[in-house]
């Protein structure tokens, strides 16, 4: 599995999982917002923030679709009405941009025409995220790869043949840095829609790619079992309050959760470490606590141990508890006081 380097952040299986906070259009409208969202991503420790770029009229047209589906958060909703209400303006990007660079942290944004990805590079993007409802758009993935930059793909909505097709098409045109995220493009999703096991599987099929989870669920626990997993990518929804409302604050974090995220994953990632059998270093001193056979009477020389005169117990000084019915019936070279480890020397 190739390391990704974005912005100078190596992202692969030897370093914490790289954790992306997705503002969305959880600004409610509001650049002052978008920047305090910027600053709780950063003190969380998330590693980059990500915009979407577009607008109501590079998405759709007025009066194209409206949203029937009573399980969905955007049911009745207009669709050219509801990319108005969540867009981040274009005159916002740098500003935003140059918050997350004060903090450290890495910015970038998921285009989603030809226009966007212009825009983009005038402000020298260090990587792009191709949605899940884009990653179809040959056209757009070709743009995408042509500028060189590493790539992130989310895989929700698309079968295995489409995202061979796309990953075909990216780095058949220039992308050399890629990543694939599984994803469920229901918002919220649901643990049980999740299907993380794909991940791995994911890992085998495309090996030149990094792997990673693109998260719709409430909570943490799906990210974290991905990342046990194998997934060295994690986006999630943010937001400062969900009681704030805006279209994606149902399905998105807050900043203690945020916080948990980054450090539950980087433990689960921490844990994975190698496969390993046998007595570790940082076991060795434990292994005193195992059971052993000892005497816990006073054995005379010349008399035979018994289970009454010997015991498997505490600590593990003695020969091993495999050992006890082979001593049976033996006959003691010395006297053996009661507490004293059993050792062949004795017997």
């Amino acid at each position: 599995m190739k390391v990704m380097n974005i912005g100078g952040q190596l992202i692969g299986p030897t370093y914490k999982p790289f954790i992306i906070a997705e503002m969305s259009g959880n600004h409610n409208q509001s650049l002052e917002r978008a920047l305090e969202i910027v600053d709780a991503a950063a003190e969380a420790g998330a590693h980059a923030i990500k915009l979407q770029t577009y607008t109501a009229d590079t998405m759709t047209v007025k009066g194209a679709y409206t949203i029937k589906d009573q399980n969905s958060l955007w049911n009745g909703r207009e669709l050219y009405e509801l990319y108005q209400q969540a867009y981040t303006p274009w005159d916002w990007h740098k500003v935003i941009f140059d918050r997350a660079k004060s903090h450290g942290m890495l910015a970038f944004s998921s285009p989603f025409d030809a226009s966007a990805v212009d825009f983009l590079e005038t402000l020298d993007v260090p990587a792009y995220k191709i949605a899940s409802f884009e990653n179809t758009d040959h056209p757009l993935l070709r743009k995408v790869a042509q500028t060189g930059k590493p790539v992130i793909m989310s895989t929700g909505v698309a079968t295995l043949a489409d995202i061979d097709e796309a990953v075909r098409v990216l780095q058949d045109n220039g992308c050399t840095s890629l990543a694939i995220l599984k994803c469920t493009s229901t918002y919220p999703a649901t643990p049980s829609t999740s299907n993380i096991a794909t991940i791995p599987h994911m890992a085998r099929l495309f090996e030149d790619v990094q792997v990673g989870l693109s998260d719709h669920t409430m909570g943490i626990g799906v990210a974290v079992a991905a990342v046990a997993l194998g997934a060295t990518i994690v986006e999630k929804h943010f937001t400062l309050s969900r009681a704030d409302g805006g279209v994606d604050s149902a399905f998105s974090l807050e900043p203690d959760e945020l916080k948990a995220l980054v450090k539950e994953t980087g433990r689960a990632a921490l844990s994975l470490g190698r496969i390993q059998y046998g007595v570790q270093k940082a076991e060795k001193n434990s292994k005193k606590f195992k059971r052993s056979v000892y005497a816990v009477k006073d054995i005379l020389p010349g008399e035979s141990l018994s289970d009454q005169n010997l015991r498997v117990i505490r600590p593990g000084d003695g020969l091993e508890p495999k050992y006890f019915d082979t001593l049976l019936g033996k006959t003691a070279k010395q006297k053996i006081k009661a507490g004293t480890p059993l050792s062949w020397e004795l017997v």
